[in-house]
Parts: structure tokens; sequence; C-alpha cells
């Protein structure tokens, strides 16, 4: 039986990688008065749904997609949550 499962993913810049993206967005917040930020980093947010047997499949899956697309494994680093939404027959 196949159950659904909604996984929410971070996509964030290695520690060692420049984020010119970020040093934007702080001159930018500087130059608006908030003079307390110390550093932004950008990064992107992706929500999916899947199917799958089980949560440690779906965990799988997930890690490869992450790995083969929705990041770029040599300068960020990337970390997901699941979370079962549904089974095949709407009962968790």
């Amino acid at each position: 039986m196949q159950r659904k499962f909604q996984a929410k993913i971070f996509v964030t810049l290695r520690p060692s990688v420049l984020d010119p993206a970020g040093v934007a967005v702080q001159s930018g917040l500087k130059q608006l008065g908030y003079d307390n930020v110390e550093q932004v980093r950008i990064g992107k947010y992706i929500e999916m749904t899947l199917t799958s047997p089980d949560e440690s499949t779906a965990r799988q899956k997930l890690d490869r997609m992450c790995d083969q697309m929705l990041a770029n494994p040599v300068i960020e680093n990337y970390r997901f949550d699941v979370i079962e939404v549904e089974s095949q027959t709407g009962v968790l």
C-alpha cells in the first residue's frame, strides 16, 4: 500500500561559500536602518508531496532527489522534514 508524505526541503549554501545575494540583502536592510543584522544567507525552500510504501523509503528517495537535482552538493547543504499526510484509504 502506498502512503502519502509531505516533504519540506531546506537548501542552503555551505558556510565556506560566499553568498553575494545575502550580502546584497544585508546591505539593503542596513540602508533601511536595520543596523542590527549581522549576516544574511539566502537559500531555497521546497515543498513536495510524494507516495512511498513507508517513511524510510520516502526519506531515501528524497535524499537522492536532493543530491541529484534539488541541491548542488558541492556548494550546498540540504535537510528535509517528512510527515505522513494520508494513506491510500485516507486513514492514518
